[in-house]
């Protein structure tokens, strides 16, 4: 069996935060491939470093020391204006709140990352149609998020989140704050995205049913990635 390419590749990388004058530890010494096509699941306690991680990974925040390469760039590297722009072609963020703005119609919501590209106006209604034909919303492009359930706001989140057609897909608690049939329907969103679409997903969840649905699942713990792993398959 072919081994696949790490398209995420984490080198000894420490983070901590200050908290007046007391220095906090956060991730300590973490060392983590994830594949291309990978869907990983990342877990562990509240305060274990799991966001923090995800955040590093999307180039949110920047580590202490370490190295991240996602693809060919090591992101550590990068100026905060060289990041901001790397992260708005690179980066999918699905929330656990959608974070969409109420607003804005679906469409509207889905297309606001392509209005940093220089796609003209019909090549931007053609990635956003195919980004919410793929979430089978094709049908609720007009509406509003305040006339959208749960699970379908969601879904409109992960086509804004997939419609610049970025290397990685960062997941926070993305179940969250749905009830079970919904969550399911968001997991096997994902499932299709990784199968079917190629793309790689980090999910940070409490929820082992959420988790089982990942190939792999990775523990923090104290801000330390346990050496073992194990897949959900």
């Amino acid at each position: 069996m072919e081994t696949k390419k790490p398209i995420v590749e984490i080198k000894n990388l420490f983070k901590s935060y200050r908290r007046g004058s007391q220095i906090i530890p956060v991730l300590q010494d973490i060392t983590l491939d994830i594949a291309e096509g990978e869907f990983m699941a990342l877990m562990g306690p509240s305060g274990s470093g799991k966001s923090t991680l995800l955040n590093l990974i999307a180039g949110i925040d920047k580590a202490d020391s370490g190295t991240i390469r996602i693809g060919d760039v090591d992101i550590t590297k990068l100026s905060e204006t060289e990041l901001a722009l790397w992260r708005s072609s690179n980066v999918g963020f699905i929330f656990q709140f959608y974070n969409l703005i109420p607003v804005l119609t679906a469409f509207e919501n889905v297309e606001l990352p392509l209005t940093l590209t220089g796609l003209s106006r019909k090549q931007r209604k053609e990635h956003v149609s195919m980004a919410l034909e793929v979430v089978n919303l094709s049908d609720r492009m007009d509406h509003y998020p305040g006339q959208l359930s749960g699970g379908q706001q969601q879904r409109v989140a992960i086509a804004r989140a997939v419609v610049t057609d970025p290397a990685i897909l960062v997941a926070d608690e993305p179940t969250g704050d749905l009830d079970r049939v919904s969550a399911e329907d968001i997991l096997g969103l994902m499932e299709r995205l990784v199968h079917e679409l190629g793309k790689t997903i980090i999910m940070v969840t409490h929820d082992p049913r959420a988790a089982k649905k990942a190939h792999i699942i990775k523990h923090l713990d104290k801000g330390v990635l346990n050496e073992y792993s194990q897949s959900a398959l």
